[in-house]
């Protein structure tokens, strides 16, 4: 990945001379230049984005392959680095041959291929995460936890954006403006339908919209209790590392398991014991 560097500063080289004194530098979704900066300023600005991206991106990488369980992951997240790095490579070659030539500067299909690229980086980092399917066993309960106030809360810009799409506007404007719409309905959508906690005697699975997200298998579970979730935690699927929850609220259940711990939201904690109890008896 860091030849993009080299091959960035021989691509401005190449064409220095040619270079206004003045670049354009900034453009808006239609195209229009709105930032100048000389073209030495934007030489260094494009040379430290770069490698400020590289660094970050290489960090990422070899944090990920120290893990011995990333597997699939490092690929795809080798596979995605490589892709944001041509994509950023194409858009400042866009910025130079305005400049040269005046072609114009269309970033929206770059933007739209690096929104499909992280929504499948996402799902394929939830597929790692939720770990191996638990043997099927008899059925214990079936818990709810939803979030039908966020899902009217993002439901509030989905409408924004849905009355904006009738607005005369740049194409470019209205192609992510239909990317952010798909990716509000779909939180919609799960904030809706909820978590749906399935115990069995095998152990629990958490699924949303008919996805499996994680199962804990009852041989990993070692202890729970009733606790809080704070604000600043943030909803939704939440946790890096070996720390997961699953919370449209401020209540719920944090198992501590053999690889972490889970959080399961629920508005009713003394439920989630209950069911995990009756897991352990179960087991026993």
């Amino acid at each position: 990945m860091w030849l993009a560097l080299p091959i960035l500063a021989l691509r401005n080289w190449q064409v220095w001379n040619r270079l206004p004194a003045r670049m354009a530098t900034h453009f808006d979704l239609a195209g229009h230049a709105n930032g100048w900066m000389s073209r030495e300023m934007s030489l260094g600005f494009d040379l430290g984005l770069m490698a400020m991206m590289l660094a970050i991106f290489s960090v990422v990488l070899w944090a990920s392959h120290r893990k011995s369980s990333a597997g699939t992951l490092s690929w795809a997240l080798l596979a995605f680095f490589y892709l944001q790095i041509g994509l950023i490579y194409l858009l400042l070659g866009q910025v130079l041959d305005f400049n040269l030539y005046g072609t114009a500067v269309n970033p929206v299909p770059l933007t739209v291929i690096a929104t499909v690229a992280i929504l499948i980086l996402l799902a394929i980092y939830l597929g790692s995460q939720r770990g191996t399917s638990i043997p099927s066993g008899a059925l214990i309960a079936e818990e709810v936890h939803a979030g039908r106030t966020w899902s009217l809360l993002l439901a509030i810009p989905l409408v924004a954006l849905a009355w904006s799409m009738g607005v005369p506007a740049a194409s470019g404007a209205r192609v992510l403006w239909g990317c952010m719409s798909l990716i509000l309905l779909a939180a919609c959508g799960m904030a809706w339908s909820g978590f749906h906690y399935l115990f069995t005697s095998s152990g629990v699975e958490i699924r949303t919209l008919g996805f499996r997200l994680r199962t804990i298998p009852a041989a990993q579970i070692k202890e729970y209790a009733r606790d809080s979730w704070s604000l600043a935690g943030g909803y939704g699927i939440r946790g890096i590392g070996n720390r997961r929850a699953y919370v449209w609220g401020n209540r719920g259940v944090r198992i501590k398991t053999t690889d972490g711990e889970v959080f399961l939201g629920h508005s009713d904690p003394e439920r989630i014991v209950h069911d995990l109890d009756a897991i352990r008896q179960a087991a026993h």
